[in-house]
């Protein structure tokens, strides 16, 4: 295994003192922990890719969400795992994070820029009840006043509560949870280890009354399975109930690695669909821009209705529009809208995640 690579950055960032531990207990059985103490855990956004930030925290890698779409799973090839049932219960955790996080933000030359947290995988995922590396995290960004946002799919965020709400006294703090549909079918195969979806939308109803705006990043609307009008309007609906102050579509995209996962469980499934797939997808990882157009149009119209909108300009939690590059990522807003040529309507703009 090349932990050398298990960093975001081409150095070594761990040494060799690896302690791999798999728990018989029935919420991590399968499941194996592969205790790192990392070098260096504040990783810089590489340029190219064009993202909102700069600056991401990332305590694992690998993630029992199981998430069948999920884009991080290409990381797990370069540690010489694989991107499907190893991602799913191979998880590194930096059992270092918090004190490594508090000494890199006093060093002198962090310029207290925002770091985005979920970007790559989920923070919150059931590593983090055992390992309880957050509010560690979440403490040295309050003590630094030092901006932040997170983006997750777990209601585990709620155990804390109360330092997000101390940090958001002090400095920036952006939350933003991911529901992209209802339906339950549709969870129980595609995101097998997730918080059902009405959990995940009382972690939002439960942010906002505790006076912490939160956003919700409609991701992924799946295609021909979780895209049809009344599918997106009960689900704008549902988000808007919980109090969400912005919701913001995201089209599945599919690339190497998390590609392959997806199209064996599409033909387990929904063996169907899998020549629609081949068809839609026939160019790249990304949906035709006419579908994500669409998609997004609608959404925006649904919020619309039910008194919400897209996430704003200038909050935490930002998603660079399409035409940022296909390497962005992030949890976010859409760019202004644009049209197809100078005498076209202004349209609404897809937004990517990595």
């Amino acid at each position: 295994m090349r932990w050398d690579n298990l960093g975001e950055s081409p150095a070594a960032l761990f040494g060799t003192d690896v302690v791999s531990r798999t728990f018989d207990t029935p919420e991590f059985r399968g499941i194996t922990f592969h205790e790192v103490r990392a070098r260096s855990i504040v990783n810089r956004v590489p340029g190219a890719s064009r993202m909102p930030f700069e600056w991401t925290v990332n305590p694992y890698r690998g993630c029992s969400h199981a998430c069948v779409y999920c884009f991080a799973r290409k990381t797990h090839s370069y540690l010489d795992l694989d991107t499907g049932q190893d991602f799913d219960s191979q998880i590194v955790v930096k059992v270092n994070a918090p004190e490594l996080l508090r000494r890199e933000l006093a060093g002198r030359r962090w310029r207290g820029d925002h770091i985005a947290m979920g970007t790559n995988v989920d923070c919150y995922q059931r590593a983090e009840g055992r390992y309880g590396l957050m509010p560690g995290i979440i403490t040295a960004l309050r003590d630094h006043a030092n901006p932040f946002s997170i983006l997750t799919k777990g209601t585990l965020i709620l155990r804390d509560l109360a330092l997000l709400q101390q940090a958001s006294e002090v400095t920036d703090v952006g939350i933003s949870v991911s529901v992209g549909f209802l339906d339950r079918e549709l969870w129980r195969t595609v995101e097998p280890g997730t918080p059902a979806p009405e959990r995940r939308l009382d972690v939002v109803r439960t942010l906002t009354a505790h006076g912490i705006p939160c956003g919700v990043l409609m991701a992924p609307v799946i295609p021909f399975l979780g895209d049809s009008p009344d599918q997106l309007r009960a689900t704008v609906r549902a988000i808007a109930e919980a109090g969400a102050g912005s919701v913001t579509p995201l089209v599945l995209h599919l690339r190497p690695g998390a590609r392959e996962w997806f199209m064996a469980w599409l033909g387990q499934h929904h063996p169907h669909l899998v020549r629609r797939y081949e068809t839609m997808y026939g160019d790249g990882a990304y949906a035709p821009k006419w579908y994500q157009r669409r998609i997004t149009r609608q959404v925006h119209e649904f919020a619309a209705e039910y008194g919400i909108g897209p996430s704003r300009p200038g909050l935490a939690r930002r998603i660079p529009p399409t035409d940022a590059g296909p390497e962005a990522t992030g949890p976010g807003s859409p760019g202004a809208p644009r049209g197809e040529g100078p005498d076209s309507p202004a349209e609404p703009t897809q937004l990517t995640l990595l």
